[in-house]
């Protein structure tokens, strides 16, 4: 079966991600389009670069998460300081070292610019702070008077993947403005919109780091920390929760991965393959009832 897939963000429990693909492809579906946000981004690029589940596995298995964490020079020697830093760049890491590394696993398939790829095989998400928007990547690009062709796919990357305070935010000039661009997931977490347009052309299929509507527990706000997580949790779903109906959650895997965090780069090979196990044996079953609507 042939669908366009859509991926939600989430951080580092995006490693679910890499068995529900195993569990795709050993059913025999392919995407033909891929859309994504945040962790959802990466998946969906490196399908589109045309990277094998094999080949996921040994990317993912071989990362060291804590090489791209990249602080300042300054921080590593007064660690004190990273606060300033934060104030200051908005962003405790830098980003560098995670776009370096989106860059060198790309350049392993030719895949360097959004020119390198199928016109409209890919599209990414990440969020507009200065003007408060949506921007779809590569195809806003040309608001900011910049050739899509010649945009490099791993800064893409890195903007839909810079979480808010954790990564510096990403700058694109537009004339004598500057746009902060940030983590898709703070506007659109679950972007299956992109390919539901009234003229769809084969069935798409969401994946989505949570579990169903349905299932979801309240949130615990006891506390400012709590009310943050509420906070933030709320203004990621919004946006998708109002769009997806019963309809579409019968086209949508979901990967019930919210005991772990977003932001754990600290990952154990034990934690990384209970992830991958959780999103395989969740797609197994959710393949043995699918039909899609659409």
């Amino acid at each position: 079966m042939i669908v366009d897939g859509v991926f939600s963000g989430g951080g580092i429990k995006g490693f679910a991600y890499v068995g529900a693909i195993r569990a795709l492809e050993e059913k025999g579906v392919k995407f033909e389009r891929v859309a994504g946000t945040s962790a959802g981004a990466i998946l969906a690029t490196f399908i589109a670069a045309g990277f094998n589940t094999k080949e996921l596995e040994e990317i993912f298995d071989e990362l060291n998460l804590k090489v791209l964490l990249d602080p300042p020079k300054f921080i590593i020697e007064l660690p004190f300081l990273k606060w300033l830093n934060l104030y200051k760049r908005m962003g405790l890491y830098r980003g560098k070292s995670l776009e370096n590394w989106f860059l060198e696993k790309l350049a392993t398939k030719g895949i360097y610019t959004f020119g390198d790829l199928p016109k409209g095989i890919l599209k990414l998400v990440a969020s507009d702070l200065t003007n408060g928007k949506i921007l779809v990547l590569p195809d806003d690009l040309h608001h900011y008077n910049i050739d899509p062709k010649s945009f490099p796919v791993s800064r893409a990357l890195r903007m839909s993947c810079g979480l808010p305070f954790f990564f510096e935010p990403v700058y694109l000039k537009n004339g004598r403005r500057e746009s902060v661009i940030v983590d898709g997931g703070v506007l659109s977490n679950f972007p299956m919109w992109i390919y539901d347009n009234g003229n769809r052309e084969r069935p798409v299929l969401g994946m989505k780091l949570s579990s169903s509507s349905e299932d979801k527990k309240p949130h615990d706000i006891n506390n400012g920390i709590q009310l943050f997580e509420a906070l933030f949790s709320t203004m990621q779903n919004a946006h998708d929760n109002r769009y997806i109906s019963r309809r579409h959650e019968k086209n949508i895997i979901f990967i019930p991965v919210e005991e772990y965090s977003a932001t754990q780069f600290d990952l154990d090979e034990a934690t990384k393959n209970k992830l991958m196990g959780i999103g395989k044996e969740r797609t197994i079953q959710f393949l043995k009832t699918w039909s899609p609507v659409w």
